[in-house]
């Protein structure tokens, strides 16, 4: 089974290299900075794509850049940094010939809506499901084509990657999965019945179907990442094992180190 590759990538060519920053001033003095001492050059014209910000901006040039075979190299300069390696501006190009690669592989979020109209997009961190209202949404909840769950009533749930699984997912209570793992996480969302149910993990191929049912008196809103749809009748979710896209972080600090770190906080 193709499952996602964590790999070094010593000798990567790092002559031309874009930076991209957030709306922050922090971010934008690094900008100055590294452009003064390393230059910079469009994006298209880059090897390396270097983000400066938090897990928002990571999460954004990711998508841009899905399937460009361009890695992209995070410097923490917001809140979050998950996503980000430590912000250092020595020996930068050096830092990158020895960085590890990993590549990830985005969900597809393929909704119909109440008036029947389709939608497409994708995510890197999670799709999820939220009611729109004060009431409950009540889902049925198919994989591969076979009715899982007949009724989940919840505040919504979510269908999560391993490199998502340590962001939403984990606030819903879901498993922190190895980057490696061909595994989505399936995590309900303040689920109310049945009440005990905390989820399922599913093999990367799976493909989720989930129905709104009673849509106009429980309606429903779907999200990938940060594209949302409202008042939808169903959804369905599946691994898009054709796009790639390049994560690159320090060999020091792998991503597989933060997940094990991450799963034994406490």
């Amino acid at each position: 089974m193709d499952q996602p590759e964590a790999v070094a990538m010593t000798g990567i060519r790092t002559d031309k290299l874009a930076f991209l920053a957030s709306d922050t001033e922090e971010a934008h003095e690094a900008l100055e900075r590294l452009t003064e001492i390393y230059g910079s050059v469009p994006p298209k014209q880059a090897d390396v794509i270097v983000a400066l910000g938090g897990d928002g901006l990571m999460l954004q040039t990711l998508h841009a850049y899905m399937g460009t075979r361009k890695p992209i190299y995070g410097m923490n300069r917001g809140s979050v940094g998950f996503l980000m390696n430590e912000y250092r501006e020595e020996g930068l190009r050096e830092r990158l010939q020895e960085a590890d690669v990993t590549t990830i592989h985005p969900l597809c979020m393929e909704v119909i809506d109440q008036t029947g109209y389709s939608h497409v997009a994708r995510a890197i961190n999670e799709v999820s499901l939220l009611r729109q209202t004060s009431q409950a949404a009540r889902l049925r909840i198919s994989v591969d084509g076979r009715v899982r769950l007949e009724e989940l009533i919840c505040d919504g749930c979510l269908v999560a990657t391993p490199a998502g699984s340590t962001a939403y997912n984990l606030s819903a209570h879901g498993p922190i999965l190895p980057i490696s793992a061909s595994l989505l996480a399936l995590t309900p969302i303040s689920a109310f019945r049945p009440r005990r149910w905390r989820g399922a993990l599913l093999p990367s191929h799976a493909k989720v179907d989930i129905e709104v049912l009673d849509p106009l008196k429980r309606p429903v809103s779907a999200s990938a990442d940060h594209t949302e749809i409202r008042h939808v009748a169903k959804v369905s979710i599946h691994e898009e094992r054709s796009v790639k896209g390049l994560i690159m972080f320090d060999s020091d600090h792998s991503w597989d180190e933060r997940i094990l770190t991450e799963m034994f906080r406490y």
